[in-house]
């Protein structure tokens, strides 16, 4: 990392899988604080309970069973407005949500996201796996296989959405889609390895390599923090938690804490 590394936010969501809806909720709330300039750069890392997403150019038939049959397996199944087609997400998968101003990126969609492919593979080469780019699909691959997937949005210069890293989940998950609408294998960097893989394991590394990539200085945060600053704009808690988000303390965030905006 470089000594001009911006200070920027590391939203790290442990304790069991979070919610679909009200990870998205959340990050849609957060890509309006960062339009608004209330809060820096910064980055969710979670797990999620099963579930399929279809982005802007999935197809009915990249679908490959009923949703009723999906749900009453356990399946959530969700229309985004992310690049891409069909995903799965669920426990054993490192998922992450950058929320970053462009503008700071000169503006290149294509360079951010080969830049988060980056990420993804210098994270896999420090456990000893070396993954690939693909042209044309987007992603980390190993041979024909996908190990990763990324699929973003951009709204008024801000990213959301991300990548989805296959630590070791359900790999028989995938096979209720064509992932991606390309018909290629997954793997995972368990089979890879050899030996069982927490994402708990994955996640410091994966931090520390994006990090690098973007030349960021992630500070760890709280959600109790983040909502402090969005709670004005979002009456329901995004977490998928009954109750009230909590409401501004009327105090603000010192100017050297990572959600701060600097004057």
């Amino acid at each position: 990392m470089t000594m001009m590394a911006r200070q920027s936010w590391l939203l790290d969501l442990r304790g069991g899988p979070t919610p679909y809806a009200g990870a998205w909720e959340l990050q849609k709330a957060l890509v309006a604080a960062r339009q608004r300039e209330e809060v820096t750069d910064g980055l969710m890392l979670l797990e999620h309970e099963p579930v399929f997403t279809i982005g802007r150019s999935g197809q009915s038939d990249h679908l490959l069973y009923p949703r009723e049959l999906l749900a009453g397996k356990g399946f959530g199944v969700y229309e985004i407005e992310r690049g891409g087609s069909v995903t799965y997400h669920g426990p054993g998968q490192l998922v992450g949500y950058p929320i970053l101003d462009l503008r700071s990126y000169h503006e290149d969609v294509v360079k951010y996201m080969r830049s988060l492919e980056e990420t993804i593979i210098r994270t896999l080469l420090d456990f000893g796996i070396a993954a690939q780019r693909q042209r044309g699909y987007p992603g980390a691959w190993i041979g024909e296989e996908k190990i990763a997937a990324v699929g973003v949005a951009v709204k008024r210069k801000v990213t959301m959405h991300g990548f989805a890293l296959n630590v070791d989940p359900a790999l028989a998950h995938f096979d209720y889609i064509n992932p991606c609408g390309i018909g290629r294998p997954v793997t995972s960097m368990a089979r890879l390895v050899g030996r069982p893989l927490t994402v708990d394991e994955v996640r410091p590394v994966y931090a520390r390599r994006f990090s690098d990539v973007f030349e960021l200085n992630l500070e760890v945060v709280s959600l109790d923090d983040l909502q402090r600053v969005i709670a004005p704009y979002q009456p329901a808690s995004s977490t998928g938690e009954s109750g009230e988000a909590s409401a501004p303390d009327g105090a603000g965030l010192a100017s050297e804490h990572p959600l701060a905006v600097s004057g």
